[in-house]
């Protein structure tokens, strides 16, 4: 059986291309056949339409896409996670540098932001910040940290869409003051000397739900061929003892532009955050241990929450429909020894 799934290149696709490069796909009987999406609105559109079979995707862009919320409604299912955490906000070494942060801290560099662009708003300069779409967790995380430093992030900031791969050269361009993002283009922001890694995603929203794995509601009954696979390749993806060999695979086979040390870091959480070389280490950094596969209801009631606080959605019964979409008893029966 041929299935065609898609991805974005992060990071955190690993499970999904492990899956199709290293057998593990093949060994279920699977012919697994990976296509490259340049960003998360063309994903979701040719999920919906039927031209891809299933879809490494941003958890919210999943609810809302089979809610209705986001492009052509589609009937999907999401019957496993593929990671928690892996974001971070990036800014521009000239705002790092107008910021001033009196350290590092999280509530130092949140303060520090919003003083900026209170100031820069006031001046009629207001700052652009990039996130990889409206349905995500990395816009949830912006406006979260703009509100630990007292900032009403919709009154003083301009937020647009950048697609992953387009974040560097946006910076690189001046078209963009800072941007959320998934690893590893944080990493290769600052390696391009373009800006300084201001906050991690895993510290403004401690284990956050992130990337899952969305299916065609209609192929449910070939998923279970599909779950074993990914979740095996998750299951090698999180060993240690793997990360070169799933660095090397992810460098080639991603496209992620940049060399596999750096990517063997940002597995690691081995993270430098400005030009100078700072090292910053967070294990939790991106998460791909065995326990982040099972999907889990309330991640999905997480992100409707979201949705809700930020006039995405109406609140009437979406909590629950969202939770309905993950199926937890799809990969428990897949996965089941």
């Amino acid at each position: 059986m041929t299935l065609t799934l898609g991805y974005v290149p992060l990071v955190d696709a690993a499970a999904v291309i492990a899956a199709a490069d290293l057998g593990f796909a093949r060994q279920e009987g699977l012919d697994l056949v990976l296509s490259r999406e340049p960003s998360w609105a063309t994903l979701r559109d040719r999920l919906a339409l039927g031209h891809l079979d299933a879809a490494h995707m941003l958890g919210p862009l999943a609810l809302a896409s089979a809610l209705g919320l986001s492009g052509p409604q589609a009937d999907l299912c999401v019957p496993m996670a593929l990671n928690l955490n892996g974001n971070a906000l990036t800014v521009s070494n000239g705002l790092w540098a107008a910021m001033a942060p009196e350290d590092d801290g999280l509530a130092a560099v949140a303060a520090a932001f919003a003083r900026v662009a209170r100031e820069r708003a006031g001046a009629g300069r207001g700052l652009t910040l990039g996130t990889v779409h409206p349905f995500s967790s990395h816009s949830y995380q912006l406006r979260r940290f703009a509100r630990l430093g007292g900032l009403d992030l919709d009154a003083a900031v301009r937020l647009v869409v950048v697609p992953p791969p387009e974040t560097v050269d946006a910076l690189a361009r001046g078209l963009i003051d800072g941007v959320c993002v998934g690893a590893p283009w944080n990493s290769i922001a600052v390696a391009a000397g373009l800006g300084r890694i201001a906050a991690l995603g895993c510290e403004i929203a401690p284990d956050c739900p992130e990337k899952v794995l969305a299916l065609q509601a209609r192929g449910a009954d070939d998923a279970p061929a599909l779950i074993r696979a990914v979740h095996r390749a998750g299951l090698w993806c999180a060993a240690p003892e793997n990360r070169p060999a799933l660095a090397a695979l992810l460098t080639e086979r991603a496209g992620l532009g940049s060399d596999a040390s750096l990517i063997a870091r940002t597995l690691g959480g081995d993270l430098i955050v400005d030009a100078a070389g700072r090292p910053r280490t967070n294990p939790a950094y991106l998460r791909l241990d065995p326990a982040v596969y099972r999907p889990d209801p309330d991640h999905a009631r997480w992100f409707a929450a979201q949705m809700i606080a930020c006039g995405q959605a109406d609140a009437a019964g979406l909590a629950d429909r969202a939770a309905a979409l993950y199926r937890p008893d799809l990969f428990e029966a897949a996965t089941a020894p």
